[in-house]
Protein backbone atom coordinates (compact mmCIF):
# COMPACT_ATOMS: atom_id res chain seq x y z
CA UNK A 1 0.00 0.00 0.00
CA UNK A 2 1.48 3.35 -1.04
CA UNK A 3 0.52 6.07 1.43
CA UNK A 4 0.75 9.78 0.73
CA UNK A 5 1.63 11.49 4.01
CA UNK A 6 0.43 15.09 4.24
CA UNK A 7 1.95 17.25 6.97
CA UNK A 8 0.35 20.70 6.93
CA UNK A 9 1.98 23.15 9.32
CA UNK A 10 1.11 26.73 10.16
CA UNK A 11 3.32 27.96 7.30
CA UNK A 12 4.33 24.90 5.26
CA UNK A 13 3.06 21.82 3.47
CA UNK A 14 5.21 18.70 3.30
CA UNK A 15 4.37 15.66 1.18
CA UNK A 16 5.91 12.21 1.03
CA UNK A 17 4.88 8.81 -0.29
CA UNK A 18 5.71 5.75 1.79
CA UNK A 19 5.75 2.27 0.35
CA UNK A 20 4.88 -0.89 2.29
CA UNK A 21 7.60 -3.35 1.31
CA UNK A 22 7.50 -6.63 3.17
CA UNK A 23 6.20 -5.03 6.34
CA UNK A 24 8.93 -2.38 6.40
CA UNK A 25 7.95 1.21 5.56
CA UNK A 26 10.31 2.71 3.01
CA UNK A 27 10.33 6.17 1.50
CA UNK A 28 9.47 6.82 -2.14
CA UNK A 29 9.64 10.23 -3.77
CA UNK A 30 11.13 13.30 -2.09
CA UNK A 31 10.73 12.49 1.58
CA UNK A 32 9.35 15.37 3.64
CA UNK A 33 10.52 17.97 1.11
CA UNK A 34 8.66 21.27 1.57
CA UNK A 35 6.57 21.83 -1.52
CA UNK A 36 5.02 25.11 -0.46
CA UNK A 37 5.57 27.77 2.18
CA UNK A 38 3.05 30.41 3.10
CA UNK A 39 -0.60 30.23 2.10
CA UNK A 40 -1.83 26.92 0.70
CA UNK A 41 -2.08 26.96 -3.11
CA UNK A 42 -4.11 24.12 -4.62
CA UNK A 43 -2.42 24.41 -8.01
CA UNK A 44 0.98 23.94 -6.38
CA UNK A 45 -0.34 20.97 -4.44
CA UNK A 46 -1.58 19.37 -7.65
CA UNK A 47 1.77 20.06 -9.33
CA UNK A 48 3.71 18.50 -6.45
CA UNK A 49 1.54 15.39 -6.53
CA UNK A 50 2.39 14.83 -10.19
CA UNK A 51 6.04 14.37 -9.14
CA UNK A 52 5.18 11.63 -6.63
CA UNK A 53 4.03 8.03 -7.12
CA UNK A 54 0.27 7.59 -7.25
CA UNK A 55 -0.91 6.71 -3.73
CA UNK A 56 -3.42 4.09 -2.63
CA UNK A 57 -4.35 6.08 0.47
CA UNK A 58 -3.68 9.39 2.19
CA UNK A 59 -2.69 10.15 5.78
CA UNK A 60 -3.09 13.69 7.14
CA UNK A 61 -1.32 15.01 10.23
CA UNK A 62 -3.83 17.00 12.29
CA UNK A 63 -2.43 18.81 15.33
CA UNK A 64 -5.48 18.76 17.58
CA UNK A 65 -7.94 15.94 18.12
CA UNK A 66 -9.29 17.22 21.43
CA UNK A 67 -10.37 14.56 23.89
CA UNK A 68 -12.57 12.72 21.39
CA UNK A 69 -10.06 11.47 18.79
CA UNK A 70 -7.94 8.85 20.52
CA UNK A 71 -6.73 7.12 17.35
CA UNK A 72 -6.47 7.67 13.60
CA UNK A 73 -9.86 7.86 11.89
CA UNK A 74 -11.15 7.59 8.31
CA UNK A 75 -12.00 11.04 7.01
CA UNK A 76 -15.57 11.83 6.03
CA UNK A 77 -17.82 14.88 6.23
CA UNK A 78 -18.67 14.29 9.88
CA UNK A 79 -15.03 13.88 10.94
CA UNK A 80 -14.11 17.08 9.08
CA UNK A 81 -16.88 18.91 10.87
CA UNK A 82 -15.64 17.66 14.24
CA UNK A 83 -12.05 18.64 13.41
CA UNK A 84 -13.26 22.11 12.44
CA UNK A 85 -15.08 22.30 15.77
CA UNK A 86 -11.71 22.08 17.53
CA UNK A 87 -10.28 25.15 15.77
CA UNK A 88 -10.47 27.30 18.91
CA UNK A 89 -7.98 24.92 20.54
CA UNK A 90 -5.47 25.22 17.67
CA UNK A 91 -6.29 28.39 15.71
CA UNK A 92 -2.97 28.48 13.81
CA UNK A 93 -2.83 24.84 12.75
CA UNK A 94 -6.37 23.48 12.47
CA UNK A 95 -7.51 25.67 9.54
CA UNK A 96 -4.35 24.74 7.60
CA UNK A 97 -4.96 21.04 8.25
CA UNK A 98 -8.51 21.39 6.94
CA UNK A 99 -7.25 23.29 3.89
CA UNK A 100 -4.74 20.52 3.21
CA UNK A 101 -7.44 17.88 3.52
CA UNK A 102 -9.64 19.76 1.06
CA UNK A 103 -6.81 20.35 -1.43
CA UNK A 104 -5.68 16.73 -1.47
CA UNK A 105 -9.27 15.48 -1.71
CA UNK A 106 -9.79 17.73 -4.72
CA UNK A 107 -6.58 16.51 -6.37
CA UNK A 108 -7.14 12.83 -5.51
CA UNK A 109 -10.91 12.25 -5.51
CA UNK A 110 -11.94 8.84 -4.33
CA UNK A 111 -8.62 7.99 -2.64
CA UNK A 112 -9.35 6.99 0.99
CA UNK A 113 -7.95 9.41 3.55
CA UNK A 114 -7.21 9.08 7.27
CA UNK A 115 -6.65 11.79 9.89
CA UNK A 116 -3.83 11.14 12.40
CA UNK A 117 -3.75 13.39 15.45
CA UNK A 118 -0.76 14.77 17.35
CA UNK A 119 -2.79 14.73 20.57
CA UNK A 120 -4.15 11.18 20.23
CA UNK A 121 -1.18 9.44 21.86
CA UNK A 122 -1.78 11.45 25.02
CA UNK A 123 -5.47 10.59 25.46
CA UNK A 124 -4.23 7.81 27.76
CA UNK A 125 -2.99 10.35 30.33
CA UNK A 126 -4.50 9.43 33.71
CA UNK A 127 -6.80 12.01 35.31
CA UNK A 128 -4.14 13.16 37.77
CA UNK A 129 -1.84 14.03 34.84
CA UNK A 130 -4.47 15.48 32.53
CA UNK A 131 -6.36 17.65 35.01
CA UNK A 132 -5.51 21.26 35.86
CA UNK A 133 -6.51 22.31 39.40
CA UNK A 134 -8.72 25.16 38.15
CA UNK A 135 -12.46 25.79 38.68
CA UNK A 136 -14.64 22.92 37.49
CA UNK A 137 -16.79 25.33 35.50
CA UNK A 138 -13.73 26.29 33.41
CA UNK A 139 -12.82 22.67 32.79
CA UNK A 140 -16.38 21.80 31.76
CA UNK A 141 -17.21 24.91 29.71
CA UNK A 142 -13.90 25.44 27.92
CA UNK A 143 -12.62 21.82 27.69
CA UNK A 144 -9.58 22.82 29.73
CA UNK A 145 -7.22 19.92 30.34
CA UNK A 146 -3.69 18.88 29.47
CA UNK A 147 -3.79 17.55 25.89
CA UNK A 148 -0.10 17.09 25.07
CA UNK A 149 1.42 17.40 21.60
CA UNK A 150 4.13 15.86 19.38
CA UNK A 151 2.21 12.63 19.93
CA UNK A 152 3.03 11.16 16.51
CA UNK A 153 6.76 11.60 17.17
CA UNK A 154 6.54 10.22 20.70
CA UNK A 155 4.43 7.27 19.53
CA UNK A 156 6.91 6.40 16.79
CA UNK A 157 9.87 6.69 19.17
CA UNK A 158 8.15 4.42 21.68
CA UNK A 159 7.25 1.85 19.03
CA UNK A 160 10.72 1.91 17.49
CA UNK A 161 12.39 1.58 20.89
CA UNK A 162 10.24 -1.39 21.88
CA UNK A 163 11.14 -3.11 18.61
CA UNK A 164 14.84 -2.36 19.20
CA UNK A 165 15.23 -3.13 22.90
CA UNK A 166 12.29 -5.44 23.54
CA UNK A 167 9.21 -4.79 25.64
CA UNK A 168 10.82 -5.35 29.04
CA UNK A 169 13.87 -3.11 28.46
CA UNK A 170 11.62 -0.30 27.24
CA UNK A 171 8.69 -0.65 29.63
CA UNK A 172 9.50 2.61 31.46
CA UNK A 173 10.51 4.96 28.68
CA UNK A 174 11.09 8.70 28.43
CA UNK A 175 10.99 10.11 24.92
CA UNK A 176 12.55 13.54 24.33
CA UNK A 177 11.36 15.25 21.15
CA UNK A 178 13.73 18.21 20.90
CA UNK A 179 13.27 20.43 17.88
CA UNK A 180 12.09 24.00 17.43
CA UNK A 181 9.30 22.85 19.70
CA UNK A 182 10.30 20.48 22.49
CA UNK A 183 8.46 18.08 24.74
CA UNK A 184 8.97 15.01 26.89
CA UNK A 185 6.66 12.05 27.35
CA UNK A 186 6.64 9.30 29.96
CA UNK A 187 5.62 6.07 28.22
CA UNK A 188 4.61 3.10 30.37
CA UNK A 189 4.23 -0.17 28.47
CA UNK A 190 3.53 1.75 25.27
CA UNK A 191 1.06 4.26 26.74
CA UNK A 192 1.58 7.96 27.44
CA UNK A 193 1.12 8.62 31.16
CA UNK A 194 2.72 12.07 31.48
CA UNK A 195 3.99 14.76 29.13
CA UNK A 196 5.34 18.29 29.37
CA UNK A 197 3.10 20.16 26.92
CA UNK A 198 -0.41 20.82 28.17
CA UNK A 199 -3.46 22.79 27.05
CA UNK A 200 -1.19 24.39 24.44
CA UNK A 201 2.28 23.60 23.07
CA UNK A 202 3.63 26.53 25.11
CA UNK A 203 3.81 24.59 28.37
CA UNK A 204 6.89 22.68 29.45
CA UNK A 205 10.49 22.88 28.28
CA UNK A 206 12.41 25.93 27.10
CA UNK A 207 12.34 25.85 23.28
CA UNK A 208 13.76 27.66 20.27
CA UNK A 209 11.37 30.63 20.42
CA UNK A 210 8.87 29.56 23.09
CA UNK A 211 9.32 30.22 26.78
CA UNK A 212 7.98 26.93 28.04
CA UNK A 213 6.36 27.03 31.48
CA UNK A 214 6.36 30.37 33.30
CA UNK A 215 4.58 31.54 36.44
CA UNK A 216 0.98 32.35 35.39
CA UNK A 217 1.20 35.25 37.82
CA UNK A 218 3.89 36.72 35.58
CA UNK A 219 1.46 36.81 32.65
CA UNK A 220 -1.20 38.43 34.84
CA UNK A 221 1.32 40.99 36.07
CA UNK A 222 2.49 41.83 32.55
CA UNK A 223 -1.08 42.33 31.30
CA UNK A 224 -2.09 44.16 34.48
CA UNK A 225 0.49 46.26 36.33
CA UNK A 226 2.91 46.44 33.36
CA UNK A 227 0.11 47.35 30.97
CA UNK A 228 1.15 45.11 28.08
CA UNK A 229 -1.55 43.95 25.67
CA UNK A 230 -2.45 40.23 25.90
CA UNK A 231 -1.60 39.75 22.21
CA UNK A 232 1.80 41.34 22.78
CA UNK A 233 2.56 39.00 25.67
CA UNK A 234 1.31 35.96 23.74
CA UNK A 235 3.47 36.84 20.74
CA UNK A 236 6.56 37.31 22.91
CA UNK A 237 6.07 34.02 24.76
CA UNK A 238 5.56 32.14 21.47
CA UNK A 239 8.05 33.83 19.14
CA UNK A 240 10.55 35.91 21.12
CA UNK A 241 11.42 33.70 24.08
CA UNK A 242 13.40 30.51 24.70
CA UNK A 243 16.84 30.36 23.06
CA UNK A 244 15.97 33.43 21.00
CA UNK A 245 15.44 35.55 24.10
CA UNK A 246 18.57 34.34 25.89
CA UNK A 247 21.07 33.97 23.06
CA UNK A 248 19.56 36.01 20.23
CA UNK A 249 19.19 32.95 18.01
CA UNK A 250 16.85 29.96 17.78
CA UNK A 251 19.59 27.79 16.23
CA UNK A 252 20.95 25.34 18.81
CA UNK A 253 24.10 24.69 16.75
CA UNK A 254 24.93 28.39 16.87
CA UNK A 255 24.24 28.47 20.61
CA UNK A 256 26.56 25.49 21.20
CA UNK A 257 29.34 26.95 19.00
CA UNK A 258 29.13 30.36 20.67
CA UNK A 259 29.08 28.81 24.14
CA UNK A 260 32.23 26.86 23.31
CA UNK A 261 33.83 30.17 22.34
CA UNK A 262 33.02 31.71 25.71
CA UNK A 263 29.89 33.71 24.83
CA UNK A 264 28.12 34.28 28.19
CA UNK A 265 24.65 34.73 26.66
CA UNK A 266 24.94 31.47 24.75
CA UNK A 267 26.26 29.82 27.92
CA UNK A 268 23.24 30.95 29.91
CA UNK A 269 20.87 29.84 27.14
CA UNK A 270 22.40 26.36 27.03
CA UNK A 271 22.41 26.09 30.81
CA UNK A 272 18.73 27.06 31.05
CA UNK A 273 17.79 24.66 28.25
CA UNK A 274 19.64 21.72 29.82
CA UNK A 275 18.43 22.55 33.34
CA UNK A 276 14.79 22.45 32.23
CA UNK A 277 15.44 19.29 30.20
CA UNK A 278 17.07 17.38 33.07
CA UNK A 279 14.35 18.40 35.50
CA UNK A 280 11.67 17.35 33.01
CA UNK A 281 13.23 13.94 32.41
CA UNK A 282 13.48 13.34 36.16
CA UNK A 283 9.82 14.31 36.51
CA UNK A 284 8.84 11.90 33.73
CA UNK A 285 10.85 9.12 35.41
CA UNK A 286 9.04 9.82 38.68
CA UNK A 287 5.71 9.34 36.91
CA UNK A 288 6.99 5.98 35.66
CA UNK A 289 8.45 4.82 38.98
CA UNK A 290 11.88 4.48 37.39
CA UNK A 291 13.58 4.51 34.01
CA UNK A 292 14.49 1.72 31.60
CA UNK A 293 15.32 3.80 28.54
CA UNK A 294 15.75 7.40 27.42
CA UNK A 295 15.29 8.37 23.76
CA UNK A 296 16.43 11.59 22.07
CA UNK A 297 14.74 12.56 18.81
CA UNK A 298 13.93 15.69 16.78
CA UNK A 299 16.42 18.09 15.23
CA UNK A 300 18.22 18.99 18.48
CA UNK A 301 17.84 15.51 19.96
CA UNK A 302 19.42 13.95 16.88
CA UNK A 303 22.13 16.48 16.06
CA UNK A 304 23.30 18.08 19.32
CA UNK A 305 25.59 15.62 21.16
CA UNK A 306 26.59 18.38 23.59
CA UNK A 307 22.97 18.73 24.73
CA UNK A 308 22.64 14.97 25.15
CA UNK A 309 25.91 14.71 27.06
CA UNK A 310 25.19 17.59 29.44
CA UNK A 311 21.69 16.37 30.06
CA UNK A 312 22.83 12.81 30.81
CA UNK A 313 25.61 14.08 33.10
CA UNK A 314 22.94 15.12 35.60
CA UNK A 315 20.89 11.94 35.35
CA UNK A 316 23.28 9.36 36.76
CA UNK A 317 20.92 8.76 39.68
CA UNK A 318 18.43 7.38 37.12
CA UNK A 319 21.02 5.00 35.67
CA UNK A 320 21.71 7.16 32.59
CA UNK A 321 25.29 7.24 31.28
CA UNK A 322 26.49 7.82 27.72
CA UNK A 323 29.37 6.33 25.79
CA UNK A 324 31.30 9.47 24.84
CA UNK A 325 32.52 8.22 21.48
CA UNK A 326 29.16 6.77 20.47
CA UNK A 327 27.35 9.93 21.51
CA UNK A 328 29.78 12.19 19.68
CA UNK A 329 29.53 10.23 16.43
CA UNK A 330 25.81 9.34 16.47
CA UNK A 331 24.25 10.52 13.21
CA UNK A 332 21.14 8.38 12.83
CA UNK A 333 19.47 5.64 14.85
CA UNK A 334 22.10 4.75 17.42
CA UNK A 335 22.56 3.23 20.85
CA UNK A 336 24.77 5.59 22.85
CA UNK A 337 24.53 3.78 26.19
CA UNK A 338 27.70 3.50 28.24
CA UNK A 339 28.81 0.01 29.23
CA UNK A 340 27.17 -1.00 32.50
CA UNK A 341 24.56 1.77 32.52
CA UNK A 342 21.28 0.68 34.09
CA UNK A 343 19.15 2.64 31.60
CA UNK A 344 19.55 2.51 27.83
CA UNK A 345 19.93 5.73 25.83
CA UNK A 346 19.03 5.84 22.15
CA UNK A 347 19.15 8.50 19.44
CA UNK A 348 16.33 8.06 16.92
CA UNK A 349 15.46 9.91 13.75
CA UNK A 350 12.05 11.59 14.10
CA UNK A 351 9.67 9.84 11.71
CA UNK A 352 6.14 11.09 12.20
CA UNK A 353 5.59 10.13 8.57
CA UNK A 354 6.12 6.45 9.36
CA UNK A 355 3.72 6.68 12.30
CA UNK A 356 1.07 8.32 10.11
CA UNK A 357 1.50 5.67 7.41
CA UNK A 358 1.18 2.92 10.01
CA UNK A 359 -2.00 4.55 11.30
CA UNK A 360 -3.45 4.70 7.80
CA UNK A 361 -2.68 1.05 7.18
CA UNK A 362 -4.22 0.03 10.49
CA UNK A 363 -7.45 1.98 9.91
CA UNK A 364 -7.98 0.83 6.33
CA UNK A 365 -7.09 -2.80 7.01
CA UNK A 366 -9.62 -2.88 9.84
CA UNK A 367 -12.29 -1.71 7.40
CA UNK A 368 -11.64 -4.42 4.81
Amino acid sequence: MRVLVVNTGSSSLKLSVLDDAGGEWTVAGDERAPVHRGELDRDEVATALRDLPEPDAVGHRVVHGGAEFAAPVRLDADVRRRIAGLTDLAPLHQPKSLAGIAAIDEALPGVPAVACFDTAFHTTLPPEAATYPVPESWRRTYAIRRYGFHGLSHAYAARRTAAWLGAERSRRLVTAHLGAGASLTAVLAGRSVETTMGFTPLEGLAMATRSGSVDPGLVLWLTGQAGLAPDEVAHALEHESGLTALAGTADMKEVVDREAGGDPDAGLALDVYVHRLRAGIASMAAALGGLDALVFTGGVGEHAPVVRARCAAGLGFLGVALDEDANRSALADADVTAAGAAAATLVLTAREDLEIAEGVRTVLCQMT
